[in-house]
């Protein structure tokens, strides 16, 4: 089973440039996760003409945020948001189940230049962070998407405690959420690899390793293999893949 992940920065326009259809028409993805819609939540008729069944969950303040999670499996169930109000308002997440495992699509907020937004964001961890608990006490869980978070100094071009994504709370999060037998499965396979998977328009030399696919351990003997598909353009992010043996 291959799935792949990828903040698309507009799904307009993103189609626009031709790149998704680009990428799925080469990629033979079972499932594909996009994050940062910015629609409605409408589905290109290029894409429904590929085989997938399209589940979005856009936000509801318009061209911002939304998941869409594609899927050539049907899905047992489809769960849209985490069930408060305050992040479902944003179309951050999204949960299809399958026959052996869940696969979350998750977008999660960014701390804000300013780190405004910084305790919004901590609170958004907890809660993904307790509905993922509940998820694996069922069954394993797939968790791919935009965290928004470089993990340690070797998933950054640069260092500033200050920098959303950087900083010391944001770190500690994920580091812990790991902690509880969760897998970096890119980090898992290339212990060593510095590779980033968003780089910024304005400032080509800030990149951060930001997108991730990670796995409930219980999965961690099924994964094949893990790629940053840095030669695929049309973001400022770029798709990050997982397969898994079926």
């Amino acid at each position: 089973m291959r799935i792949i992940s990828w903040n698309i920065n507009g799904l307009r326009s993103i189609m626009r440039k031709g790149a998704l259809e680009k990428l799925l028409g080469v990629g033979n993805y079972d499932l594909v996760l996009l994050q940062e819609i910015r629609s409605s939540g409408d589905v290109p008729l290029t894409i429904m003409g590929m085989g997938y069944e399209a589940y979005p969950f856009p936000a509801i303040k318009p061209g911002y945020a939304g998941v869409m999670t594609l899927t050539r499996i049907h899905p047992i169930t489809v769960v849209k948001g985490l069930g408060v109000k305050e992040f479902d308002a944003e179309g951050r997440v999204i949960t299809v189940e399958l026959n052996e495992f869940y696969v979350v699509n998750a977008y999660f907020p960014r701390a804000g230049d300013d780190l405004s937004r910084l305790g919004f964001k901590l609170s958004f961890c907890s809660a993904i962070e307790k509905y993922l608990d509940n998820l694996r006490s069922k069954k394993p869980v797939v968790i791919c998407g935009d965290f928004n978070i470089a993990r340690d100094r070797i998933d950054s071009s640069f260092w500033d405690e200050k920098h959303p994504g950087l900083t010391p709370e944001e770190r500690a999060w994920l580091s812990q959420f790991l902690s509880k037998g969760f897998i970096d499965i890119y980090r898992e396979l290339h212990p060593n690899a510095r590779v980033f998977t968003w780089r910024s328009y304005r400032e080509r030399w800030r990149a951060m390793r930001i997108d991730y696919c990670i796995v409930s351990d219980e999965l961690r003997n099924r994964v094949i293999k893990a790629e940053i598909l840095t030669d695929i353009e049309g973001s400022d992010h770029v798709p990050v893949m997982t397969e898994l043996s079926t």
